[in-house]
């Protein structure tokens, strides 16, 4: 059976609208848009997503241990051999304190998809396929809005960057914000029924690779 590894931050991990950013919470599997993903093409999944993560940046907010630059050398080695990955990330990169612009961070992204598809990850598991997700863009609102203070034109912005980059590495691309959008509640993650329906947008992306 195919393995499909999902890379991430909390969007992936399944975090839900948050009210309170102190309380931790998790949508069970039957929501979580990679388990939906998953069922629909019927393979094994290894589910990477790590609220907070970024493509690049240590954010010393939170730890200071969220660069997925070598999260995804450290995922591609745990797991595998693995059939498609997918990485959607560039959310938390959009933030207030890194001050990264659209560029920026497409170029961090850039280096995700160098690691997995360079020789040595390839060679690793067999060779595998690489789908990117650009992650829907952010509003400025709830408890999360100091944030993201002026990263909503930011993260509008990436769709076309990371289209374009994918096609310049081969890579399968998906534009999440045709398909869903954040919660209002705090601008930055998915409802139950967007998850639903961005596992299947993903399933029939990873059927086109």
């Amino acid at each position: 059976m195919p393995t499909i590894l999902t890379f991430g931050d909390s969007n992936t991990h399944g975090t839900p609208p948050m009210a309170d950013p102190e309380t931790y919470a998790r949508f069970d599997a039957a929501t979580r848009w990679p388990q939906v993903m998953a069922r629909a093409l019927g393979w094994d999944l290894v589910e990477e997503g790590l609220p907070g993560r970024t493509a690049q940046f240590d954010d010393p907010g939170m730890d200071g241990l969220m660069n997925g630059h070598p999260a995804l050398r450290q995922a591609l080695q745990s797991h595998g051999p693995i059939d498609v990955l997918t990485i959607m990330l560039g959310t938390n990169d959009v933030k207030t304190r890194f001050g990264a612009s659209p560029e920026t961070v497409m170029g961090g992204v850039a280096g995700l998809l160098d690691l997995a598809t360079g020789a040595e990850m390839q060679t690793r598991h067999g060779g595998f396929r690489v789908l990117l997700i650009c992650p829907p863009p952010v509003m400025e609102t709830g408890v999360l809005a100091a944030d993201f203070w002026g990263a909503a034109a930011k993260s509008r912005a990436l769709p076309p960057l990371y289209a374009a980059l994918a096609a310049s590495r081969k890579a399968g691309f998906l534009d999440a914000g045709q398909v869903i959008a954040v919660s209002p509640l705090d601008g930055v993650h998915f409802e139950a029924a967007a998850h639903a329906t961005l596992g299947a947008a993903v399933a029939e992306a990873v059927r086109r690779l």
